[in-house]
């Protein structure tokens, strides 16, 4: 109802999945009555407490329960629908009738909602066969019973409701009644714990300035000044506490003997370099602060960070350790249905022979995000299949429909989100895919809404070369006795330009793939910045121009 209702809401769905899971969210009674304020309570469709007792014929029992909900909750309604093909709907609906005439609880008119339109049940019966592996043929299969649960026009619903019209007038009064407005202006960054009176600002400034005396045994005024302009936007942005805290986990994984990198462009910022956290010198690359953050933007700049994947969850869990775990989550991530991968469930869900749908989805061509749409016009094989084949046409129109809906959720490889108040204050949690993983929780919002909501959203990724590089240090320790610091190898080494040339870069990071083993062949680098620059250009926006 309003945003202490929210909050309310977002705690529950919390509690739900972190504390009470058994095979789905549960809470209790009593926990929906500590967080009431705010809410509107309905009872639910058939698969409710109140409506499941109705149609077991526990009407008293019904009653009881209703009268509890109608004395714990200012507003509670008793929710009556209407579909074809559900024998049970129809008692179920004279006992909450009844149940509204004897007791005073008020009705409202709902429809049973899965879908959008009417001519998505098709689609959505296809998805449910998908989430469920069986096919349209299986007899004893979850199915809907008409195709009746899409979002009704209001005249559809006064039809259907003719002779309920309070019910029905109910249900816009409960709407009116909601009023919630998400804040996207304002920033919830955690504040760093100092142990001085200084403000975040002035101890940054003191680690900024003896950090640079330490990179540069004398400063010029260029460094110096430089350093002062960085400090002053940070300063104007307010984002000190942004900085500190990664300086604290950069500080962290150094005296753990954890390797780390920073990617992108954070590299650009003399600050960083000043307090240990990067370890490129922006002033020698002559890079450019504002590509990283600039008064004009106002907006997070990207600090990402790779670290070894063995230990990447000591970095997590000294994270949730130092501001809280209910201040520090991982961050959700929904993978959808592609192109092929739609291709080949909807090809086995209709029946299709297995060997029809590879046939089909082998002539989608590769490619990052491609789509059936993207591979009409450019596969003539695809294009010939939909056009001169009626079932091939049927298998990729349904295709179509489902191509981009959520499949399933997962833990994102990188994102960690650290907020200032406890994270259920802005979003709901929930246990993360994958075991423990640090301690941390897990949102049910992925990155763009979290950053939206003015959170604070890192990359912290776990990286395999890393770890072999890590490995490959301590090897050389032993059998050599040479104890090797990474950034002091030299940067200008012909054995290792010649090794790039011959496209021999499988396991180096970012050079992988085919078509940068391909490039980096063709370009027969001779310095490290050949090689930046290959990689800067060969990215998704640079290569479509």
């Amino acid at each position: 109802q309003n945003e202490t209702g929210l909050q309310n809401l977002m705690s529950l769905v919390s509690i739900g999945y972190i504390e009470g899971f058994y095979y789905k969210p549960r809470i209790d009674k009593e926990l929906l009555a500590e967080h009431k304020e705010g809410l509107i309570i309905l009872s639910g469709c058939p698969q409710g407490d109140i409506p499941r007792l109705l149609i077991d014929g526990n009407y008293e029992e019904a009653k009881t329960a209703v009268t509890w909900f109608q004395k714990t909750f200012d507003d509670f309604y008793l929710e009556i629908q209407r579909h074809e093909g559900i024998p049970q709907l129809e008692p179920l609906n004279a006992g909450l009738i009844k149940l509204n005439q004897e007791l005073g609880v008020p009705l409202v008119a709902t429809n049973d909602l899965h879908y959008v339109c009417r001519e998505d049940s098709y689609a959505h019966d296809v998805l449910l066969c998908i989430r469920t592996n069986t096919t349209v043929q299986t007899e004893q299969r979850l199915k809907m019973s008409d195709n009746s649960y899409y979002l009704k026009s209001a005249e559809e619903m006064e039809d259907l409701f003719s002779d309920l019209p309070e019910a029905l007038n109910l249900s816009s009064r409960i709407a009116d009644m909601c009023d919630v407005s998400l804040d996207f202006s304002s920033l919830h960054l955690p504040e760093y714990p100092i142990s001085t009176d200084e403000t975040a600002q002035q101890y940054l400034e003191n680690l900024a300035y003896r950090g640079l005396n330490k990179r540069y045994v004398k400063p010029t005024d260029h460094a110096t000044q430089r350093l002062r302009y960085e400090l002053e936007v940070i300063a104007k942005t307010q984002f000190a506490n942004y900085f500190l805290v990664v300086w604290d986990i950069a500080s962290y994984a150094a005296k753990q003997n954890i390797l780390f990198g920073v990617r992108g462009s954070a590299a650009a910022s003399l600050v960083l370099y000043s307090l240990g956290v990067t370890e490129v010198d922006p002033l020698a690359y002559k890079l450019v602060f504002e590509r990283f953050l600039n008064i004009e933007r106002k907006e997070l700049p990207d600090i990402d960070m790779d670290f070894q994947d063995d230990r990447r969850d000591e970095i997590i869990h000294y994270i949730t350790q130092l501001y809280g775990k209910e201040h520090v989550a991982q961050i959700v991530t929904f993978g959808t249905l592609g192109a092929k991968a739609a291709i080949r469930d909807v090809g086995r869900v209709l029946g299709y022979a297995y060997a029809e749908v590879d046939t089909l989805a082998r002539t989608i061509p590769l490619g990052p995000n491609m789509t059936l749409e993207q591979a009409s016009n450019i596969s003539r094989e695809f294009r010939e299949l939909y056009e001169n084949n009626d079932g091939y046409r049927k298998l990729i129109d349904t295709a179509r429909e489902l191509e981009g809906v959520v499949r399933h959720a997962s833990t994102h490889a990188a994102g960690i989100v650290i907020s200032q108040q406890p994270l259920t204050h802005h979003v709901p949690l929930q246990r993360p895919v994958k075991g423990d993983e640090g301690g941390a929780s897990m949102t049910q919002f992925p990155m763009e809404p979290i950053a939206k909501l003015g959170l604070l959203k890192m990359d912290l990724l776990g990286l395999t070369n890393m770890s072999i590089l890590e490995e490959a240090r301590q090897l050389v320790a032993e059998n050599r006795g040479i104890i090797l610091d990474l950034h002091q190898i030299p940067l200008e080494d012909q054995h290792t330009f010649d090794l790039l040339s011959s496209g021999e870069t499988t396991g180096i990071f970012q050079l992988e793939s085919a078509g940068m083993r391909r490039y980096v062949q063709k370009l027969k680098p001779s310095s490290l910045g050949d090689i930046a620059a290959m990689i800067a250009l060969y990215r998704p926006g640079p290569m479509e121009h």
